[in-house]
C-alpha cells in the first residue's frame, strides 16, 4: 500500500500471474464470489454466476435484497474467481490460479443496456437451444444488472502442497 493506491502490492512475487492470463480466467470461469460490504460494516460474500466482456464484469440479481442495499450503501466490491485445479504430470498436488478483482459497482438503469448484458449472460449460462429471448421477456423485467469496473487485478498461481 502506498499513498496513491489502496491495493498492496503482491507479496510473493514468484506467484503473481500476467493480467493476460487473468482475463483468460475471468473468461472461462463458470463461478466467483462476490463481496461488498453488508450490514453493519460484516463482508457480504456470496457465490454468483457472472461474464467478463469488455474488462468489465457483469451480475444480475433480484431487485431488492442484502446485495442491493449493501451497494446502494457502497459501491465498493471484491469479486474472486478460482480456476480448475490442474495436476502437472509427475505430481500428487494441484496447481490453482485465482483472481481478485477490486471495483466499484453500478446498477444499470438503462432497460436495453441491462437487455444486452443478460443476453450475454444467458449465453454464457443457458444450453444450446434454450430460448434466451423467451426467458428474458417473462424474467427479464424482474432482473437488476450489476457492472463492476475494474480498478484493480491480481492473479496468483498456487502450488498446494
Amino acid at each position: 500500500m502506498n499513498d496513491t493506491t489502496p491495493f498492496r502490492p503482491m507479496r510473493r512475487l514468484k506467484q503473481e500471474l500476467p493480467r493476460e492470463d487473468c482475463d483468460r480466467i475471468l473468461h472461462s470461469a463458470y463461478r466467483g464470489f462476490l463481496s461488498v460490504i453488508g450490514d453493519g460494516g460484516y463482508p457480504y460474500t456470496l457465490p454468483i454466476n457472472f461474464v467478463y466482456t469488455d474488462g468489465k464484469l457483469y451480475f444480475h440479481c433480484a431487485r431488492e435484497g442484502h446485495k442491493l442495499d449493501a451497494l446502494r450503501a457502497c459501491d465498493k466490491a471484491c469479486f474472486t474467481v478460482i480456476g480448475d485445479p490442474v495436476r502437472e504430470p509427475g505430481d500428487w498436488w494441484y496447481h490453482v490460479n485465482s483472481v481478485i478483482c477490486f471495483g466499484h459497482i453500478r446498477i444499470i438503469e438503462d432497460a436495453a443496456e441491462a437487455l444486452v448484458h443478460l443476453k450475454t449472460l444467458g449465453a454464457k449460462y443457458f444450453p444450446e437451444g434454450y430460448d434466451i429471448e423467451g426467458d428474458l421477456a417473462k424474467n427479464g423485467p424482474r432482473a437488476v444488472v450489476l457492472e463492476l469496473s475494474l480498478e484493480h487485478v491480481t492473479g496468483k498461481k498456487v502450488r498446494e502442497k
